[in-house]
């Protein structure tokens, strides 16, 4: 067998990425040891998170890192074996997230985040997975007057960015959602949308690849290998040869890139998440976010899933539920919970460099290689801009944006 592309990786990136390129012209191959949707794209909080304006930073005030650092929050947990092997990143991710870098960071990440609800629209379309797709923004709710007073106050810094939001008083908030208490006001973010099954729109969109001539392949990518000018990997229905290959593997791209010889600093934030049932007469209307202990409550086709903050930990690391455990004893006096309806946590990893951006573009010392990952927290948010934006290089078309800033080499 052979194509033009081979992408290794069926998440939400590189199944987009796959789509562009099929759509560019070329004869493409999507390959993946599961199926598409599995990994890390089937286990997030379900946002297309279109005013995620500026990037997730690492807190740079003294009163939160010495509370951090007591690990006990709910919001963020490190595991204390790993956190000396994790301490360089770490060290080069506060130092990006000084004003002056994350402005960078925020400049270089607005073209993309400004075209992520349409790019979703045109593929989910295509796709016939609008369904799965709910245009209701989401909620940011806070359980302290004096915090809710200060966010309240700097979400008119968002306005610059034309983003719509309503501010909310505890009672707007229970009007919005009645089954909501305890808290003392919030922020509905209008932009952005929700998806209610997100594995299952990775799939839509694999679907769509297929349906489009693609050819869809089991195998093992760490079995990649260059032979002369193209590149080569066993699938399980035999091997595969292709001109270029796209890296696209989320938090596993490292196994690749590495052995290549590439010094990425790709690191993982762990996240979990378990389903409930409601109690009887309770419905959740919207995704809400409690800004302080950090999870996310979000109506699934499941039912209401729990999405978790960050956990430090090694990425092979067996599961600790501990972090799920405290957002849950929070969740509980909150909203009315039911029972889990997971047998056990799912556990999920973030792919994330220390600047805040992916890695978008040639590999650089090998022809025909191409790197999409590190997409952090806006995985699924990113998906088809970052294959759209990727597919205009590989084919040298226009770009609807200078791709420079998410260039490989800017870490070597």
């Amino acid at each position: 067998m052979d194509c033009q592309t081979l992408v290794l990786g069926a998440g939400i990136i590189g199944v987009c990425s796959a789509l562009h390129l099929q759509a560019a012209g070329q004869r493409v191959a999507l390959l993946d040891r599961d199926e598409p949707g599995r990994g890390t794209s089937h286990g997030n909080a379900g946002l297309i998170e279109r005013s995620s304006i500026i990037p997730y930073a690492f807190p740079r005030e003294w009163q939160r890192l010495l509370r951090y650092s007591l690990n006990r929050q709910s919001s963020m947990r490190f595991s204390p074996a790993f956190l000396p092997r994790l301490a360089p990143w770490l060290l080069e991710y506060w130092r990006q997230s000084s004003p002056q870098n994350l402005a960078l960071a925020s400049r270089a990440m607005r073209p993309l985040i400004e075209r992520c609800v349409s790019e979703h629209d045109l593929l989910a379309a295509a796709a016939g997975m609008t369904g799965l797709i709910h245009a209701k923004g989401w909620i940011e709710f806070y359980r302290d007057q004096h915090e809710f007073d200060l966010a309240a106050a700097d979400a008119s810094t968002y306005d610059q960015y034309g983003l719509k939001y309503e501010i909310l008083n505890a009672g707007q908030l229970r009007q919005r959602e009645p089954n909501l208490s305890g808290v003392f006001g919030g922020i509905h973010w209008l932009d952005p949308k929700s998806v209610s099954d997100p594995g299952a729109l990775v799939r839509g969109y694999a679907a769509l690849f297929v349906q489009r001539g693609g050819m869809l392949l089991r195998g093992d990518a760490r079995s990649l290998d260059q032979r002369g000018a193209r590149w080569e990997v066993q699938s399980s229905q035999g091997l595969i040869s292709s001109e270029q290959v796209v890296l696209a593997m989320g938090p596993q791209s490292g196994d690749i890139f590495s052995k290549l010889g590439y010094r990425i600093p790709l690191a993982v934030k762990r996240g979990y998440h378990m389903h409930y049932a409601s109690q009887p007469g309770a419905q959740l209307q919207h995704s809400v976010i409690d800004a302080q202990a950090g999870f996310v409550l979000a109506p699934m086709a499941r039912g209401i899933r729990l999405t978790t903050g960050v956990e430090f930990a090694a990425s092979d690391a067996p599961p600790n539920d501990i972090q799920l455990r405290r957002c849950e004893a929070i969740a509980r006096q909150l909203y009315p919970l039911g029972e889990r309806l997971d047998a056990e946590s799912w556990l999920g990893r973030r792919p994330c460099l220390p600047d805040m951006r992916p890695v978008i573009g040639p590999a650089g010392s090998h022809k025909g290689l191409w790197f999409n990952f590190g997409h952090a927290h806006h995985g699924l948010t990113l998906g088809p801009v970052a294959g759209r934006l990727l597919a205009q290089m590989m084919t040298g078309a226009p770009t609807f944006t200078d791709p420079a800033p998410y260039r490989p080499a800017r870490f070597y």
